[in-house]
């Protein structure tokens, strides 16, 4: 049987746009009740999704939120100010409780003649695009939304049925990976329960010790005299609770490197921020890329001691209290950003077993950050599988109905 050919049509995302509105100017309250309302900002959007840790409480008696500015399942939602954030594109499906934006983000939501999954798609394979149209001195550019409306150009099938199979496709791709990271959670909270267990259980059996003595911070540095070919960098931004994303691959000779990009790193190496570190950018290296290099950002840290496993120090390094207290010391640094000195994460103790008896518990906590690794990694694979197709199934260049995951 012959295959109809798809009508495939081209139209300005203002065209295909039942409403579009920057958010509320917030009255900021601590403390919810009744009369207030989530707020969603920059921080909440990162990676085409969209995190509540961020986000703040308004006090709608100061100041109440039209109706149409709540935020519904489906909305897409975009960062409009910001160097390095402007453009930042999401589109959220789960709204917990009553949501609204501030003013530095911009809610879209389609016309019924495009599916609102194809949509968010749509909009999210032109987010470079939409990052270009920020406007401004530097710390106070915003995105033109006349321009955004004008020169973003959408192109979807006829059909809303095939709408919904292209977006529905690359919704399953994004629901594998976050099923991947709701996995690692556990994974993460299984470990740390074990870890607990073991000092409790254990209390003659370990000593606490210097994190300098038991491990190298910092050990490698990278040279310009080095004169690697490219370099694969990884800022502090680019790493949230463990998830790798974004390295950016970088040709010294034609591209300037980051005056930060200056650590070297290995398998298993524990990378704790030391700027802001209350912001949960630590992670261990579980495959490194060649001539992988890391911001000064971050403080590379690389077992020494035979007794104690690179896991064990990324527990004790990411426990809430420790955490805590390193912001502490950070809000005390006179730097422009809040940071502490590697002397400071060196100074701090860390149980160290005192014999080879605790060999079992060492091991089960490898084997549970090999699964954590190995998710990492098939979430890397999946990202890269998305990002490829997506422009590709956003033009119909690519018939859904032959790929297969």
């Amino acid at each position: 049987m012959e295959r109809i050919m798809t009508k495939w049509h081209e139209k300005t995302l203002g065209e295909v746009t039942a409403f579009i509105a920057k958010g509320i100017p917030p009255k900021y309250v601590e403390t919810e009740t009744q009369n207030t309302i989530r707020v969603l900002n920059q921080k909440c959007n990162r990676n085409y999704e969209i995190s509540y840790v961020e986000s703040r409480l308004h006090d709608l008696t100061a100041r109440p939120v039209p109706e149409s500015k709540y935020i519904r399942p489906g909305d897409v939602l975009i960062n409009s100010t910001g160097t390095g954030t402007a453009g930042r594109v999401a589109q959220i499906f789960s709204v917990p409780s009553p949501t609204t934006i501030d003013g530095h983000m911009i809610l879209l939501r389609p016309s019924d003649e495009i599916d609102p999954l194809y949509y968010g798609y749509c909009i999210k394979n032109y987010q470079k695009k939409i990052e270009s149209l920020a406007e401004g001195s530097t710390g106070q550019t915003e995105i033109n939304r006349q321009r955004l409306q004008d020169e973003i150009v959408i192109r979807f099938p006829n059909e809303k049925e095939l709408q919904k199979t292209i977006g529905m496709f690359l919704f399953q791709i994004d629901e594998k990976i976050k099923c991947n990271k709701q996995i690692n959670d556990n994974l993460y909270a299984q470990a740390r329960a074990i870890k607990k267990h073991w000092v409790t259980a254990n209390e003659n059996g370990y000593k606490l010790l210097p994190l300098a003595e038991i491990a190298e911070i910092n050990p490698d540095t990278y040279s310009l005299k080095e004169a690697w070919e490219y370099v694969n960098y990884l800022d502090t931004s680019n790493i949230t609770n463990g998830f790798i994303s974004n390295i950016q691959r970088i040709n010294p000779s034609n591209e300037k490197l980051p005056s930060r990009a200056r650590r070297k790193v290995i398998t298993s190496d524990v990378l704790f921020s030391t700027v802001r570190p209350n912001q949960s950018h630590f992670g261990i290296v579980s495959d490194p890329l060649p001539n992988m290099l890391v911001s000064t950002g971050f403080a590379v840290i690389r077992s020494k001691n035979p007794l104690v496993c690179n896991e064990l120090i990324y527990l004790c390094l990411t426990e809430r209290d420790f955490v805590k207290k390193m912001q502490q010391l950070a809000e005390q640094s006179t730097s422009t950003y809040p940071s502490i000195k590697p002397s400071d994460l060196g100074a701090c103790e860390i149980p160290c077993p005192k014999d080879e008896k605790s060999t079992r518990f060492l091991n089960t906590l490898e084997s549970l950050f090999a699964l954590i690794a190995a998710n990492f990694q098939e979430n890397n694979s999946l990202t890269a599988m998305r990002d490829a197709l997506l422009p590709k199934l956003m033009s119909g260049e690519l018939d859904v109905s032959a790929i297969e995951l």
